[in-house]
């Protein structure tokens, strides 16, 4: 059995988690603060791939990076690097994707921060950057480490846009979601019935976490609500 699609996967999900960590925190902190009509707006904007059919990100991406198309053709002649059917050009498809699934959970984490902690800080002295990296991420962290799991399991099984824009090439292309495409097409179905249980098992633990996660955040919450009182 080879491995590849696992380990492909792997790596296109890790890629493009850390990738959308950083963006979606630092874009879910700064639109929060932004005023009223602006919030709508790129809310309406970064959450969209969400409800867009996978099929029709991966066709705005090809639109986009294919090789005979403004942002690709750049990259072909400029630097000879072809941004469409490599393992690679998954990370582009997977970072659309699960980027509303990280904005849209720092952004109600971030939302849920008392305030108050920051004004304090910053009453003595404490700069933004400290208040944020010590003091609000901290406090909201149980909801940001949800949203990165979330995020995390959701690009692992991304068909759609991926195998639009990096197809299915054996030992180089291929993740999991393709391979068990590829395998029922050719009615090997007790090889692509192991796949399936494969992403089924590290789906269960994904989402295990995110349960034990949440659990912790209500305990944490009724702890502090016991506190307070």
């Amino acid at each position: 059995m080879d491995l590849y699609p696992l380990w492909n996967s792997l790596r296109i999900a890790g890629i493009s988690t850390v990738i959308i960590f950083f963006l979606g925190i630092f874009s879910a902190y700064y639109i929060a603060k932004a005023p009223r009509i602006i919030k709508g707006i790129l809310d309406v904007i970064l959450t969209l791939p969400l409800v867009l059919p996978p099929t029709v990100v991966g066709y705005i991406l090809l639109r986009l990076l294919g090789p005979r198309r403004p942002i690709g053709a750049w990259f072909l002649e400029y630097f000879d690097i072809r941004l469409t059917m490599t393992w690679w050009s998954s990370i582009f498809a997977t970072t659309v994707v699960i980027f509303p699934l990280m904005y849209r959970t720092a952004r109600g984490a971030f939302e849920a921060f008392d305030e108050t902690l920051a004004y304090s800080g910053k009453s003595i002295g404490l700069s933004n950057t400290y208040i944020f990296w010590r003091i609000r991420m901290p406090y909201c962290r149980q909801g940001i480490l949800a949203g990165t799991v979330l995020a995390f399991a959701r690009a692992l099984g991304e068909y759609g846009a991926t195998s639009m824009i990096s197809g299915y090439t054996p030992g180089h292309t291929a993740t999991i979601s393709t391979t068990v495409y590829q395998l029922w097409r050719t009615d090997n179905d007790a090889l692509a019935t192991k796949w399936v249980l494969i992403n089924i098992a590290i789906s269960s633990i994904v989402l295990l976490a995110v349960n034990m996660l949440e659990r912790k955040t209500h305990g944490a919450i009724a702890a502090k609500t016991v506190k307070d009182a």
